[in-house]
């Protein structure tokens, strides 16, 4: 009986490559890597450092099952399970929203406008990368985060506790502020959130690969797409300190009739661009406090 054969980095790199090109993958080599470091644990450096490396018999087994995933047109990020963001790795699943990476210059606009010890609200946190993402690179922040989809909040309540940050960040399910503490109204430095912005019309013209998989919650804002930004911004004045500062992700094409809007309730309104030179994020600062 011929000997069973061993594969190694390569062979494995080289065939999927192959195999998933066949399948109608567009971005093969990409896939390949993204795979086998999740099934090896090695980094896609590493696996042409050790390109001879053989493959165990699990590892093999566990590589096999996220080629199928992707061959059936699965995102990498759901067939692998997780998804690099900023420093750490969030674990994702079919039912949670993918972070981009225009959500990790979120992060960091809103961490540049955070008074020492912060009180944060992330609202329709997906996966939790924003709210963990807060605590876990400042120690000193308390975040509260919303979310719709309860899958979404198991999600990032395991984020959480994988990051290490679950004793300062409370994840609750419920729509925008409404679950949050009536105690927490006026107290709050910074909400940020990365509502649904997709305007409801361009939602047909999204990849297969994301209007297939996604969920359609956290991508539908509505006709022009700012449905949820307007309450957001509506209720947050109540629920910001004087001075306090709310950051929304929001679809390029919605970004400025956003800004306009919020000029009439917030002072210091800015329109921030993402990392392809495109209207992302608006930022604006309440003046004053509101009755409760």
């Amino acid at each position: 009986m011929a000997a069973e054969r061993v594969w190694n980095c390569k062979d494995a790199l080289d065939w999927t490559v192959v195999y998933l090109e066949g399948k109608g993958d567009e971005t093969p080599r990409r896939s390949a890597e993204w795979l086998l470091s999740a099934a090896t644990g090695l980094s896609r450096i590493e696996l042409y450092a050790f390109h001879d490396r053989p493959l165990s018999a699990e590892e093999r087994a566990r590589y096999k099952e996220l080629i199928e995933r992707r061959a059936q047109g699965m995102p990498l990020q759901y067939a692998s399970g997780e998804m690099p963001f900023r420093h750490l790795v969030i674990r994702v699943e079919p039912g949670v929203f993918i972070p981009r990476p225009e959500t990790e210059v979120l992060v960091d606009e809103a961490m540049t406008r955070m008074p020492d010890a912060p009180l944060v609200i992330d609202l329709c946190t997906g996966s939790g990368c924003v709210a963990v993402s807060i605590a876990y690179e400042r120690p000193d922040a308390i975040v509260h985060a919303t979310d719709l989809s309860e899958i979404a909040v198991q999600a990032a309540r395991r984020n959480a506790l994988y990051a290490g940050v679950s004793e300062r960040v409370q994840v609750v399910n419920g729509d925008l502020f409404s679950p949050l503490s009536p105690d927490l109204r006026g107290r709050v430095d910074v909400i940020v959130s990365n509502p649904p912005y997709i305007p409801s019309a361009d939602l047909q013209d999204l990849p297969t690969e994301v209007l297939g998989f996604e969920p359609h919650l956290a991508l539908d804002g509505g006709p022009d797409g700012l449905d949820v930004a307007r309450r957001i911004w509506a209720q947050a004045q109540a629920w910001l300190k004087p001075g306090g500062v709310l950051l929304m992700e929001l679809d390029a094409g919605c970004v400025s009739a956003a800004a306009e809007r919020l000029g009439d309730d917030y002072i210091g309104v800015e329109v921030l661009k993402d990392l392809t030179g495109r209207d992302r994020i608006v930022v604006a600062r309440n003046g004053e406090a509101m009755e409760p």
